[in-house]
């Protein structure tokens, strides 16, 4: 696994790794060691709805593909401790069918585990916060016309302006900073004439039950 990039994600390459982590106790593991550093099994294990045994196993796993890694010894020398191996992680489909499947089983389960995310958000975080976060908070929703090159250079123009906040140590954070959540979403939309499998599969669908009921309507006389 690489992590040579301004934000210090991992960089997931391998298809078998992305199917590894396309599990929603694997996600909530990395989510949780993102968030508040090293852990035990058991101290993880209310936290993403299984056993500590089971966790440990899903730890063990991720380790297996250098997602988590080894944290030292904690106070209790008992228990293992885990760490995210990166800041967070990142992933392109790679070249092939199996490392497109992998890439698209891992963002459906992404897209699945975060989907509620916003709204959750706005019901139970956004009410209690106070006036000048509430201000500061939001979204957008923009649509651009650009080549894949462009979106490139935008993506990239994005995390020159994260990287220094992203990277800094906590001791350089100013006293009234908390954490919060940027999420993005970059979704290129099909070109004329292309169908996204979903639509492809609404149509034959469509035509099936057209055919079916012509046949129908030819068998009454």
């Amino acid at each position: 696994m690489d992590s040579e990039n301004r934000l210090g994600d991992i960089e997931i390459t391998d298809p078998q790794a992305m199917r590894a982590l396309a599990h929603p106790v694997r996600l909530a593991i990395l989510d949780r060691l993102h968030r508040y550093g090293p852990a035990t099994a058991t101290r993880l294990s209310p936290d993403v709805g299984a056993t500590p045994s089971v966790t440990s196993w899903h730890l063990r796993h991720l380790a297996g593909f250098g997602l988590v890694r080894d944290a030292g010894a904690g106070t209790d020398r008992r228990q293992r401790r885990w760490e995210a191996a990166g800041r967070g992680f990142r992933f392109q489909a790679p070249e092939g069918e199996e490392g497109r499947s992998a890439a698209r089983a891992l963002s459906r389960e992404m897209f699945a585990r975060y989907g509620e995310l916003p709204s959750r958000w706005a019901a139970e975080v956004e009410p209690g916060l106070d006036p000048v976060w509430q201000g500061a908070a939001g979204l957008a929703d923009t649509r651009v016309v650009v080549s894949a090159e462009e979106l490139a250079a935008i993506q990239d123009g994005i995390e020159r302006v994260l990287a220094p906040y992203v990277t800094r140590e906590p001791t350089e954070r100013p006293a009234d900073s908390r954490g919060v959540r940027l999420m993005r979403y970059v979704l290129p939309e099909a070109a004329d004439g292309e169908q996204g499998e979903e639509e492809q599969g609404e149509r034959q669908t469509e035509r099936q039950t057209e055919e079916q009921t012509e046949e129908q309507a030819g068998g009454i006389r």
